[in-house]
């Protein structure tokens, strides 16, 4: 046995961890000086390498320097800061972050980069929903507020919306693309006899439209059919009504109005909101104006975050961390600082339909997409 060795043997004795327990911890990472196991040191250095790799991702898809990569060969730095308009200094130093962490491959000999087939087919803006850089803009967006919750796990209270000026944007962007993609032929067709119903001409309503994006594809996709958006954001309904006018759409219209205070009765025959309720500061009279609005055999479909309402059932839940993180940050923290109930994003089906129902739907369905692990699709009718 070597010097190494013995005092590693030390270590285990004055832990007292057993030589077997001590064999196991060295293949899985060891322990420390203190005979403590390195397991969890190891994960949070890995989590470490991983959040900087979010934040570059973020910068590769902003700068379009993803997109670019993808449609070069193996290049070197100057090639590609050139090619994307961009300093080859701040490329070269995003290069290095992106080859470390095993996103670009590098050639040492050669001194180029190029970005593999199968990253640039979840990272470029060519991959449409599935463009995961574009999400990794969401982590990004919450480092700006974290003093602002750090206060507010303090005194309550939370963190407004306009705390978060990118928030608009980037979903325009992310949901925009997923809309694109699937909204017209699977989100739709999810409600039986819907899309025949569309087609003959009905009046229509999305609650917190934001940029109205989905408003307008319906539109354009049933034109004999009415659509309003509703929706607080100046912004996102200026967005909605220019995209309308370029589109030339005549049956697509928008108001500025608080989700909680509708006060609309039997005036839609269909009604969608889209990641809306959960983050609204009275979810509940939100969902009851919904019911309100609707007419005889009208439905309401609710596309909202997947997930239990139980944390236990969520322990293995693919993007739980994700989910709860968001929530806290944001969905939470908005409605808190508008003096409502923090439902947060986790919400789960359970108290979605627990809900929908004391707002008087009397049939709920909750529905899943195959492919779809982010969200619940639940059909919702009363009586």
């Amino acid at each position: 046995m070597g010097d190494t060795d013995a005092t590693d043997a030390a270590y285990v004795v004055g832990s007292g961890i057993g030589e077997d327990e001590a064999a196991r911890l060295e293949v899985q990472g060891g322990v420390n000086a203190q005979g403590t196991p390195m397991v969890f040191a190891e994960r949070m250095g890995r989590m470490m390498n991983e959040a900087a790799l979010v934040l570059m991702i973020s910068v590769g898809h902003r700068t379009g320097l993803f997109d670019t990569m993808a449609a070069m060969p193996p290049a070197t730095s100057a090639e590609i800061a050139a090619r994307a308009g961009l300093n080859e200094r701040y490329v070269r130093e995003w290069l290095a972050a992106m080859s470390t962490g095993k996103i670009v491959d590098h050639d040492g000999a050669a001194g180029t980069f190029s970005l593999p087939a199968d990253h640039a087919a979840w990272l470029t803006r060519a991959a449409g929903p599935g463009n995961l850089a574009a999400q990794a803009q969401l982590v990004v967006m919450l480092a700006p507020v974290e003093d602002q919750i750090v206060d507010c796990f303090r005194d309550g209270g939370g963190v407004p919306y306009s705390a978060f000026p990118r928030l608009q944007a980037i979903a325009v962007e992310t949901t925009g693309a997923v809309h694109d993609a699937t909204l017209i032929d699977v989100t739709l067709p999810l409600v039986p006899g819907l899309v025949d119903r569309l087609a003959h001409g009905i009046d229509v309503a999305d609650i917190g439209c934001g940029s109205g994006h989905a408003v307008n594809l319906m539109a354009e996709a049933f034109p004999r059919s009415r659509f309003t958006g509703f929706d607080l954001s100046d912004t996102g309904l200026a967005a909605a009504v220019a995209e309308a006018d370029r589109k030339g759409l005549t049956n697509a219209h928008f108001e500025k109005r608080d989700a909680a205070r509708l006060g609309e009765t039997a005036r839609f025959d269909f009604i969608t909101t889209f990641d809306a309720v959960h983050d609204q500061a009275r979810p509940d009279l939100a969902l009851a104006g919904i019911a309100q609005a609707l007419r005889p055999g009208g439905t309401y479909l609710c596309v909202d975050i997947a997930a239990s309402s139980k944390l236990s059932e969520n322990l293995d839940h693919p993007m739980g961390p994700f989910g709860y993180t968001i929530s806290c940050m944001h969905c939470m923290t908005v409605s808190l600082a508008d003096g409502g109930m923090g439902l947060g994003a986790m919400w789960g089906e359970q108290k979605a339909q627990e809900m929908l129902s004391d707002a008087g739907f009397t049939s709920i369905e909750a529905a899943h997409v195959e492919g779809d692990i982010a969200n619940t699709y639940f059909i919702a009718t009363r009586n």
